[in-house]
């Protein structure tokens, strides 16, 4: 079984009286600064200047370029994104970064693919909070928090895992729940999920039962209803109740037929696909691929979003939306 901490297992005095940079100041790194300063810890924000600068100075934070914050910091949370992190890991975090200096990151990307390859005189760890950063924020407030992952990348202090679950807990991840990991784990789960099954598999399998519906000459409107407005709502049921619980909360007819018909769909010839693709994540192929397109601006990225754009499923649901909501969702 995974070790799991929570809150009262976790002490927040390995950060105290410590100077905490917030690299990024995005949707994650403002919603992480400021629950660990109303965990009433030190933090300072590392941006380029421009709307994330004004917005942290808005919000009572030190601000200052990332050079000079990394220098001034005890622990440095690097929340830029993968692809940005090495550029800027090169030319403004390793020329300032002091020895003994703890950085976490909240995924595993740049360091499990050697894309930042960080001196052997820090402590490097994880956090990874398992939800979007506007929920890691909301759920604080409420006195809650989401679950993460925690792991140690290299302990240069002999203290690198109490530096990790003590930001756990100051953003308020232990008061659900934090699960240890490696760097290598959380990295290749989270992509092979996104791809599989998240992002790649469900939209996927979504567009493709509402193609079907349309084939056999039923309105499109209709169609998506069935095939992907409700699919919110079975997922709503899954995330509280589990699959099974799900199952008794749907009609007996769903129920047999979504049981007999599913795994003739979705059979082990899919699983076999997600296994071959799955060990392209584990290869390094998958993050080699990414890396090539970022870099050649990101041209295929744009051609494959044009063409969801322009897919019939999303104009008909533009109009089923400002059905549902009153004006159309972006």
């Amino acid at each position: 079984m995974a070790k799991v901490y929570s809150d009262e297992d976790v002490s927040l005095k390995p950060l105290e009286g410590k100077t905490l940079a917030v690299v990024g100041y995005g949707i994650q790194g403002r919603a992480q600064a400021l629950n660990l300063r109303d965990s009433g810890l030190d933090v300072i924000v590392g941006v380029r200047r421009g709307k994330s600068w004004s917005l942290a100075e808005r919000e009572g934070f030190q601000v200052h370029s990332v050079g000079d914050a990394v220098a001034k910091a005890d622990v440095v949370l690097y929340l830029l994104p993968d692809m940005v992190q090495p550029d800027v890991w090169a030319r403004e975090v390793e020329p300032n970064i002091g020895d003994g200096t703890v950085v976490n990151f909240a995924h595993g990307f740049t360091i499990h693919y050697g894309l930042i390859k960080p001196k052997k005189e820090l402590d490097v760890v994880m956090v990874a909070p398992k939800a979007p950063g506007a929920a890691v924020r909301e759920e604080y407030l409420r006195g809650r928090g989401v679950p993460a992952l925690v792991a140690v990348y290299q302990d240069y202090s002999g203290m690198a895992k109490d530096f990790a679950l003590a930001i756990a807990k100051g953003i308020g991840a232990t008061r659900s729940g934090v699960i240890e990991t490696t760097f290598a784990e959380e990295t290749e789960t989270d992509l092979i999920g996104e791809q599989n099954v998240l992002v790649g598999g469900l939209m996927e399998l979504l567009m493709k039962g509402w193609e079907t519906l349309v084939d056999m000459g039923y309105q499109p409107e209709v169609a998506y209803f069935e095939a992907l407005n409700e699919a919110k709502l079975i997922m709503d049921l899954i995330w509280r109740y589990g699959i099974k619980g799900m199952l008794e909360r749907v009609s007996v007819t769903a129920r047999y037929g979504g049981l007999t018909v599913g795994p003739k769909v979705l059979d082990d010839g899919v699983k076999d696909r997600m296994r071959r693709y799955a060990e392209r994540v584990v290869s390094g192929e998958f993050a080699n691929e990414w890396v090539r397109t970022y870099k050649n601006n990101g041209g295929k990225l744009e051609e494959l979003l044009r063409k969801v754009e322009e897919h019939p499923i999303e104009k008909v649901g533009n109009q089923v939306r400002k059905l549902v909501f009153g004006h159309e969702q972006k």
